[in-house]
């Protein structure tokens, strides 16, 4: 079995949390440590684990990278009103090469998910995203992406992949499991235009900062169709992150955190990162921001709802739209007053696709329909379907 491969977490981090009261994390989460070994993983909900790897981000000079000041910050923190499990699997230390490391995240998620277990990663590079999106290759379903990015990280797929070509790798290499790619918060200026056409004739969908930050509840309907959710912490402004080479645009601290809670209500997100963490002088506001983002997460995860089968409830009420030559079929959640809208996805098309058949909407979506406007992740979706 592959854990055996994890590092116990530090003494540092463990005799901080000694010193913690009973109501604050520290005191509440299974820690792997050198004594105790390995928390056991029956009825877990949530796995922290902490990635070393950075070789591949694009100016590597050799830095290496600890989360103890995100643990110890997380660990300060008092537990909400939660009811679920959580354990502190430890670190993956860098492998000899990176592919190496891909090899034993890959190995190490894929059985977590299995267990049905929910990987809480702190990384390193973002290029793990990589192998976090290829731990789902043992499920063998078809899976959406969410990534909240300033960049699309799409990059030159000929080149060797790094945190700024990790998605253009995932998109041409088998086997083929991404059915869609969304990324939140990008800056035009951060992004060429070639990637930007790519994005459109692959239908994938791409909110901007602006346009997100004007209305943050866009994001909830696009976490609930996520399967695996990435937080690049390059996408905050700098004065929340005290990081040299941080962008002075991008998130603040409050909007990351609901971007977080939202994916955690998301009834079907199975792998949670949040990546790009760098050691440096003022880390402490950096690590203190990661570990109220994790907050959040798990936050958001205990509230969620339940709702993957909300077309079969006898409670959900069904919508017909009549628009143009279609008739778009929505369906709201009478306990929560959410929306979806069903996609005609090809019989003959690929199996993996099946559970796919309800796309997340707003109430805006429909009131548009109504007018004889045709959703446009709607559109994207359809399209994917019949290429």
């Amino acid at each position: 079995m592959s854990f055996e491969f994890l590092s116990p977490v530090s003494d540092l981090v463990t005799e901080h949390s000694d010193l913690l009261t009973d109501q604050q994390l520290g005191k509440q989460v299974a820690m792997h440590t050198e004594a105790e070994g390995i928390p056991d993983l029956h009825q877990v909900d949530v796995a922290i684990i902490g990635i070393r790897e950075n070789r591949n981000a694009n100016g590597h000079l050799g830095e290496k990278v600890s989360f103890d000041a995100i643990r110890t910050s997380l660990y300060e923190l008092y537990a909400g009103n939660w009811n679920l499990n959580i354990v502190d699997l430890g670190d993956i230390f860098p492998g000899e090469a990176v592919k190496d490391t891909y090899f034993l995240v890959q190995e190490i998620l894929g059985a977590l998910l299995q267990k049905n277990v929910i990987p809480l990663l702190l990384g390193g590079s973002q290029d793990l995203v990589y192998a976090q999106y290829r731990s789902f290759d043992i499920l063998e379903q078809m899976v959406n992406l969410v990534n909240v990015d300033s960049r699309f990280d799409l990059g030159d797929t000929s080149a060797p992949i790094c945190n700024t070509s990790y998605i253009g790798k995932i998109i041409i290499e088998q086997p083929y499991n991404l059915f869609n790619y969304s990324n939140i918060g990008y800056q035009t200026y951060f992004n060429s235009q070639d990637e930007i056409d790519l994005m459109e004739r692959l239908f994938f969908d791409a909110y901007r900062l602006g346009e997100v930050i004007s209305d943050i509840t866009v994001v909830e309907p696009i976490m609930r169709d996520a399967d695996i959710v990435a937080i690049d912490l390059g996408a905050m402004e700098a004065s929340c992150l005290n990081h040299y080479d941080a962008s002075p645009n991008g998130f603040d601290g409050r909007e990351i955190c609901a971007i977080a809670r939202y994916a955690g209500i998301s009834d079907k997100v199975k792998s949670f990162g949040v990546y790009e963490f760098k050691n440096a002088k003022h880390e402490a506001t950096a690590a203190m921001l990661t570990a109220q983002i994790i907050w959040y997460f798990i936050e958001g995860l205990n509230y969620r709802s339940h709702e993957l089968n909300v077309k079969n409830q006898a409670t959900t009420l069904h919508y017909s739209v009549p628009v143009g030559d279609e008739v778009l079929s929505f369906y709201k959640s009478d306990k929560t007053g959410r929306w979806w809208i069903e996609i005609p996805f090809v019989s003959a098309g690929n199996n993996k696709l099946k559970r796919n058949t309800l796309l997340p909407c707003t109430y805006l979506d429909y009131e548009r329909a109504c007018n004889q406007e045709i959703p446009e992740r709607w559109y994207k979706a359809k399209r994917k379907n019949e290429v």
